[in-house]
């Protein structure tokens, strides 16, 4: 290599090849993901550098979410429902909230207050809580069909759905404005973020203090009660937690306690291995682990409990320590694994306004799949678009406003 530098001078100058074949190695090196960190640390100064790959592989069950719900369209049970097991996304989505929770945050409580901990995840979670509410709202009137009428809800009753939803306050069964039971009616998946929240606070004020062995016993008992309530409950899945019925609240509570916990307890125990090729593996096994058909049909509802128990207990952990102990090594996984990443959280959080809106046209048009296919494929690219608008043009901008107004730098 070949590098004229200037006695004296304050500079060195590297031909074009040189500086393409220097930037080459560079990405390949420990060195990239230490600056792309630097950067995340300029925008939110405590931050940690992130998995880049664990944010990839949310981004790609973030999408396959939106793919679950637009098949619910044309399902008349969760028994004939392609991509049958998306629902199981959100337990994936908690247990990898536990993990970075736990990375982020447990060598901090020397120096850190419980408040202080509160207002962070508040910062960082609920300015896309609102948003998604707010879209919500104002899509409520064009999603009218035969399953909901929302012609006869007066704009009172919207304007406090909305309020409540922005607040995360679930309405009560049977008292909120579509009708079918949900916490949050505007935006149905902010019944996850609900249980999130409480998660985030029983680790503040409890499961932080416990030992290892302590945690590791409080991960065997949720497991246990997750197991039973899959296989010997009257569903057969654990697709639940959206309302505030007994089944669907105790369902919820067990997938977070769970998957929250097992997440914490991973990040404490985990040792890296090197991992070649790890999001890529890992992106094509959390796809298909979700589109598998259901398992046992009708006569046979404890066969699809022991798949999902299995899923969330044992899959999922493993999906988490392949992506943890992975680095992507090449630039363009690395731009790949940090676009999803960046758009996984907008994605889930603005995209169930429109899976209304899809529902009620392929309901009043009595349209197949096939016929819809341009709406659904409108649906999954619009709402990519604008998750991504949205983090630019509002979620980091607000997350830096709140971060300055409201925490000690």
């Amino acid at each position: 290599m070949r590098k004229f530098i200037k006695k004296g001078a304050k500079y060195s100058r590297v031909n074009r090849t040189e500086k393409k074949y220097l930037f080459s190695l560079f990405l390949k090196t420990e060195i990239y993901p230490m600056f792309q960190a630097q950067i995340q640390k300029t925008v939110f100064a405590d931050s940690k550098p992130h998995y880049n790959i664990l944010d990839g592989l949310r981004g790609v069950a973030a999408i396959t979410v939106v793919c679950f719900h637009i098949f619910e369209a044309f399902a008349t049970s969760h028994l004939d429902q392609n991509i049958n097991h998306g629902y199981l996304a959100v337990d994936f989505f908690f247990i990898l909230s536990g993990f970075v929770v736990g990375y982020a945050y447990d060598d901090r409580w020397g120096r850190m207050k419980t408040k202080d901990f509160i207002k962070r995840r508040i910062i960082r979670l609920h300015p896309m809580v609102v948003m998604g509410a707010i879209i919500g709202a104002i899509m409520f009137y064009f999603q009218g069909c035969s399953v909901w009428d929302v012609s006869v809800i007066p704009v009172t009753a919207l304007l406090i759905a909305t309020f409540l939803n922005m607040l995360l306050i679930p309405a009560t069964t049977g008292n909120e404005i579509r009708g079918v039971g949900e916490m949050f009616p505007l935006n149905g998946p902010s019944w996850s973020l609900f249980f999130e929240y409480i998660g985030n606070i029983l680790y503040a004020l409890f499961i932080r203090r416990l030992s290892t062995k302590a945690l590791a016993t409080l991960v065997f008992i949720t497991g246990c009660g997750l197991a039973a309530f899959a296989t010997l409950g009257p569903l057969g899945d654990i697709c639940v937690g959206f309302s505030l019925t007994g089944t669907e609240f105790t369902g919820g509570s067990l997938r977070l306690m769970f998957s929250f916990s097992a997440g914490l307890l991973l990040s404490r125990i985990f040792k890296p291995t090197n991992i070649k090729g790890a999001f890529w593996i890992c992106s094509i096994i959390i796809v298909a682990l979700l589109a598998v058909p259901r398992i046992g049909g009708a006569e046979h509802l404890w066969m699809n409990g022991i798949y999902d128990t299995l899923c969330c207990i044992l899959f999922f952990p493993i999906l988490v320590y392949l992506g943890a102990s992975g680095k992507s090594t090449d630039k363009y996984t690395t731009r790949i694994c940090n676009f999803l990443g960046d758009i996984s959280y907008p994605l889930y959080m603005v995209h169930y306004p429109f899976i209304y809106l899809y529902y009620a046209w392929v309901k009043n048009e009595n349209l197949t799949f096939q016929e819809s296919l341009p709406g659904a494929a409108a649906v999954l690219i619009g709402c990519i678009i604008l998750a991504y608008i949205c983090l630019k043009l509002y979620d980091i901008p607000m997350r830096k406003f709140l971060t300055r107004r409201f925490l000690k730098q």
